[in-house]
């Protein structure tokens, strides 16, 4: 389990409870009242806001200061951090930044050489800020798809009216989600956070003349953080042939 934190409640350690009609809920942490679907079995709920500040906080020093070239090597040493939890939205934003890092790293140009890594994974927070928890399951569209698309758009300097930008960043999300779809669920941010930056990795030096390194095998050790893990089924499983 990454630093000792907690598989599901922050505040009590018991299972999640995934509604499928929001409902009002109060955070336990901060006391802000607002409508959410997650809850643990004893009734605590956690706010997005609260969740995920710790770790994205630390995945954006992180990749200001990281000289490595490889973005699954950034997004596991996040990943074992203890303000990164096995399940949570801080995962939208490691991701991005993961990938974002390891491209400039790697020598590669974010829009078109006028944006510097900074400015870049600042506002590769901003939007996947807006991403929530639970995404996955209640958008049809995982958060790690997502901030990988909000990388690629950072880096190709895509808008809403742009051509072949718009149409690459729907190429990348749309084969990351074939690939979590081909998996299946239930969510682990671990598989699809690897396999999102994988397809990124392979993307980007294909069609952006990226040299971002890639690992021959991506080896999970969060299993024990998961109940819900697919084992043999992952592809980052430990005995995966």
């Amino acid at each position: 389990m990454a630093g000792g934190a907690l598989p599901n409640c922050l505040i009590c350690g018991s299972d999640l409870v995934y509604a499928t009609k929001a409902e009002p809920v109060t955070c336990a942490l901060c006391g802000k009242e607002e409508m959410g679907t997650t809850t643990c079995e004893q009734g605590h709920y956690v706010c997005n806001d609260c969740h995920r500040s710790g770790g994205v906080d630390f995945m954006h020093k992180l990749c200001v200061r990281s000289r490595s070239k490889n973005a699954i090597e950034i997004l596991t040493e996040a990943m074992n951090d203890k303000s990164v939890y096995p399940n949570g939205p801080e995962h939208h934003t490691l991701v991005g930044a993961a990938i974002i890092a390891a491209y400039y790293n790697a020598g590669g140009k974010i829009n078109g050489g006028s944006m510097t890594k900074g400015a870049a994974l600042s506002e590769l927070k901003v939007r996947s800020l807006q991403v929530p928890g639970g995404a996955c399951g209640f958008w049809g569209c995982c958060g790690a798809a997502t901030s990988a698309g909000q990388a690629l758009s950072i880096i190709n300097g895509s808008t809403p009216l742009k051509k072949q930008q718009w149409a690459d960043c729907q190429r990348l999300t749309s084969i990351i989600l074939g690939h979590l779809a081909d998996v299946g669920g239930p969510r682990c941010c671990k598989r699809t956070g690897f396999t999102a930056v994988l397809d990124a990795t392979d993307f980007l030096n294909e069609h952006y003349k990226g040299h971002i390194e890639k690992p021959e095998k991506v080896t999970c050790t969060f299993c024990a953080g998961n109940k819900q893990c697919l084992r043999n089924e992952c592809p980052y499983f430990p005995t995966k042939d």
